[in-house]
């Protein structure tokens, strides 16, 4: 069995060649090696624990199981299970639609992942930042900050309920443009065919991509790839001109400067040479009341676009009838070439002087004459038609609501916001709440921290902080000031609390201040999963049910894995919990027998 990392890297060399044809893939599947690593890639996910339609979860894995796993696709009986349909609820109160696939499934689908990210990743635009390795929203706002500067026009996009709607036919065709194996062809349908059962009743997919499914993201972005190419294309037919013409003010007083700049040169006289300086600076001081170019040039025009998921966003140099036509052609495109539909309540066209919605930000184009002086000490313009990227105060109110963590007070008819108890915090213990603040306001502060007014996130920290408070208070019926004084360590609310040996540790409140991060945070912000991991180390889990010995009795024989949701659910009361526990892992490779004792509570 090949490596996973040279069975990728193999695929990956003619990802950039859009002509190249990649066959047998499907013999791809039957390598157990591959298996191992999305494994390794996927079992730390918390959600593994909850039983698809077929009752299992990752809990009992074993080298056998993946060995019947290949078997039924070798002889092609593989079926994947219907997803088992839940609701989740959505910022707008509405509740989104969540399947939860088998493990079984779940551990194909990583498998096609990876081949599939091997192949499309190479090939994919640059505009396109959603589900994708080292890139994230992050990575998304920072390039409409960089490349949309001079913007004049937004065009938010958003596709109507892309997700859902899907067209498979369309989707196999665009994969079998790259893809010449028709049975790795026949897996990938028979995902998108699975369904999802709802109250016990089965539901056919005709369209959309397998709901919760690992594979989703990536069949759409390879997609919207399409639609990525098209906007390419379409901007190199839109960009005209190479550069603004000059404004005429500027331009004549320019003329001026220079002229009287090069008289200064040739000058010998010392008087009026103090005489033409002092008219050189009075130049360049009305020379700065001008803008350098002229905005409305309709010989130039310019068309940026960047792609999150979904959502789009295009920034126009041009006339709002520009705007309109892009509209028009984007919205053709979507629905004769992907049988997708353009949502015109959402899909709007906003002037960048005003903000334009963007993952969670409001952007807009930074109207300013501002001076500051450059390396030679010149004053320059330099702080006008920048993108400017910024968290709003509704965007903090929304959060802080859905935490019930405020509540809105009118006082002298204004809207006032008051921290509050959140009661359903109250049964939890001391570090369990301030761990649950703390994770709560480092999430929304390093989300945001790419904002231009990052530093505003004060305001929400000080509710979070004062909301903490009060639930303490809540918790001990006793009074915020009380609980501040008593936890108060070197002024920051601290919880002491012991660790496994028994050493009393310190958990602080998050004081690590707002400043504003001008490169993104990394991946992390969206939790995009790697293409693979390495599973060589002596702690790997494959490693482990490869020594064949069970890690409770010792015993010699195949072995299962253990899974458990969460290492602090286990209470430690038994020999196993304790060595869980003492290694920090969610995991214990065992023999049938004690995995059978220790669902049945007997495993001493």
């Amino acid at each position: 069995m090949r490596n996973p990392e040279k069975v990728l890297n193999s695929l990956a060399k003619h990802s950039g060649n859009s002509d190249y044809k990649f066959e047998r893939l499907y013999k791809v599947m039957f390598n157990e090696e591959m298996y191992y690593a999305a494994y390794q890639n996927i079992y730390s996910n918390v959600g593994n624990m909850t039983a698809g339609v077929d009752g299992k979860t990752i809990d009992g894995m074993s080298m056998l199981r993946i060995e019947r796993l290949i078997d039924t696709l070798r002889n092609e009986t593989y079926q994947p299970n219907p997803s088992k349909r839940t609701y989740i609820p959505k910022k707008n109160g509405k509740k989104r639609p969540l399947g939860i696939p088998s493990f079984d499934d779940k551990l194909v689908q990583e498998v096609i992942r990876m081949i599939l990210e091997a192949i499309y990743e190479g090939s994919f635009e640059y505009t396109s930042h959603g589900f994708r390795p080292k890139r994230s929203c992050h990575t998304a706002l920072l390039g409409v900050q960089q490349s949309f500067t001079a913007t004049r026009w937004f065009i938010e996009g958003d596709i109507k309920g892309f997700f859902d709607n899907i067209n498979h036919e369309v989707l196999i065709d665009i994969l079998k443009e790259r893809i010449a194996d028709d049975r790795f062809i026949r897996l990938i349908r028979k995902f998108l065919n699975a369904g999802y059962v709802e109250d016990w009743v089965f539901h056919r997919t005709y369209s959309g991509t397998p709901q919760g499914g690992i594979i989703s993201p990536l069949l759409a972005n390879i997609y919207l790839d399409k639609f990525d190419k098209y906007i390419k294309e379409y901007i190199d037919k839109f960009n005209k001109g190479e550069r603004k013409r000059h404004n005429r003010p500027w331009a004549l007083n320019e003329q001026r400067r220079a002229r009287l700049a090069m008289k200064l040169k040739e000058e010998e006289d010392e008087n009026v040479k103090k005489q033409m300086i002092v008219k050189l600076k009075e130049l360049v001081q009305e020379r700065s009341k001008y803008p350098a170019y002229n905005k409305m040039d309709s010989l130039y025009k310019r068309m940026k676009y960047v792609r999150y998921a979904d959502d789009f966003l295009i920034g126009v140099i041009g006339t709002k009838e520009d705007c309109k036509a892009i509209k028009d052609d984007i919205r053709n495109y979507l629905n004769e070439k992907l049988k997708l539909e353009l949502s015109d309540e959402k899909t709007l066209i906003t002037n960048a002087k005003k903000p334009a919605k963007f993952l969670g930000y409001d952007i807009f184009v930074r109207q300013s004459n501002d001076k500051k002086r450059d390396k030679l000490g010149r004053p320059v313009r330099c702080f006008g038609d920048k993108i400017v990227l910024y968290v709003t105060t509704e965007v903090m109110q929304k959060k802080l609501l859905s935490y019930n963590a405020m509540k809105l007070v009118t006082q002298k008819s204004k809207e006032v916001w008051k921290p509050r108890s959140r009661y359903y915090m109250k049964d939890l213990d001391d570090l369990e709440i301030i761990s649950q603040v703390n994770s709560e306001l480092r999430g929304f502060a390093n989300y945001y921290s790419i904002a231009n007014n990052s530093a505003y996130v004060q305001s929400f920290s000080y509710i979070m902080e004062y909301s903490m408070y009060k639930t303490y208070a809540l918790k001990y019926q006793t009074s915020v000031g009380k609980e501040k004084t008593k936890r108060c360590i070197n002024g920051v609310f601290t919880i002491p609390y012991k660790n496994k040996e028994g050493k009393t540790l310190l958990r602080r409140f998050y004081k690590e201040g707002f400043k504003r991060q001008k490169v993104a945070r990394g991946a992390y912000v969206d939790n995009v999963p790697k293409t693979i991991t390495t599973t060589g180390g002596r702690n790997s889990l494959i490693a482990r049910l490869q020594t064949e010995k069970c890690e409770q009795c010792g015993a010699t024989e195949k072995l299962e894995m253990h899974h458990v949701r969460k290492v602090k659910d286990l209470k430690g009361k038994q020999d196993w919990e304790k060595r869980m526990i003492a290694r920090n892992r969610k995991t214990l490779a065992v023999c049938s027998k004690c995995h059978d004792k220790i669902h049945a509570g007997k495993l001493d």
